[in-house]
């Protein structure tokens, strides 16, 4: 097979990649806490054909090297963990960390996973859970005789309590940290996991020693720039119109010189 096909089908494989990497970006341009992924291209091995400072001469040698690439391909899909718009909900239960850092969730194989997502719900005994049922961590209990929940900032949770019962503290949210966020892996509903690349959680209160701070009433929005999405999406099509027309015209070379030669 002539190489400029071969290398001409890994382009036309990378922007396939690119392509469902953005459609999977506008597919949750509504989904809370959403952070956007961006492909990472590398470029394969080359074929040294001449060494750039080669031998010439006697007393010479390559200014310049003669090297053949063999095509591209996608390595990684990259979180971009930028800060989302922040929406009023008027909802005491919605929460959105305004900074760095993460909710912490337990799952149901009991380890830990991390959100941004902050749209809780109460269940059967008070607990705060997350739409899918799993319990906020550390646990925070509401009683059923709370007229009304306030959290704080630095996340304290109190309770003023129906029939002139008093305020009461229910506990406190705390955030997880990661010094790479970007190396978490996501799970699908809106969750995360710690893996070697993100580093274990640095587990802290809210708004101290850079994590951020939690806004009652709010949640964050997706990411994902609607704009920036299509823009993408059409030099993302182009890319591929053109490997596609590289290999036509490599085939009709090749037709030429059957029929020719």
């Amino acid at each position: 097979m002539d190489a400029s096909l071969w290398v001409a089908k890994t382009g036309l494989n990378a922007q396939q990649t690119r392509m469902s990497v953005i459609a999977n970006n506008l597919a949750n341009v509504n989904t809370t806490g959403f952070k956007r992924d961006r492909p990472v291209f590398e470029d394969l091995l080359y074929q040294n054909i001449r060494q750039a400072g080669g031998q010439t001469g006697a007393d010479t040698n390559a200014a310049t090297g003669f090297m053949l690439g063999t095509g591209t391909r996608i390595v990684a899909t990259e979180k971009i963990q930028a800060q989302g718009n922040m929406m009023s909900t008027e909802n005491a239960l919605d929460l959105a960390i305004e900074g760095p850092g993460f909710f912490q969730i337990v799952q149901a194989d009991g380890t830990i996973g991390y959100t941004r997502d902050g749209g809780f719900k109460l269940f059967q005994e008070g607990e705060l859970v997350t739409p899918q049922g799993l319990l906020l961590q550390p646990q925070i209990v509401v009683p059923p005789e709370a007229a009304s929940v306030t959290i704080g900032n630095d996340g304290t949770v109190s309770a003023e309590l129906a029939n002139g019962g008093g305020n009461q503290q229910l506990g406190q949210i705390q955030i997880a940290r990661f010094i790479n966020g970007a190396g978490l892996e996501a799970l699908g509903q809106n969750l995360f996991r710690e893996t070697t690349s993100s580093g274990a959680p640095i587990v802290l209160v809210p708004g101290e020693q850079g994590a951020g701070e939690i806004a009652q009433g709010m949640l964050e929005a997706s990411n994902v720039n609607v704009v920036e999405e299509l823009v993408n999406m059409i030099e993302t099509q182009r890319a591929y119109e053109i490997n596609s027309k590289a290999i036509s015209s490599v085939d009709s070379m090749l037709r030429f010189l059957n029929q020719n030669l």
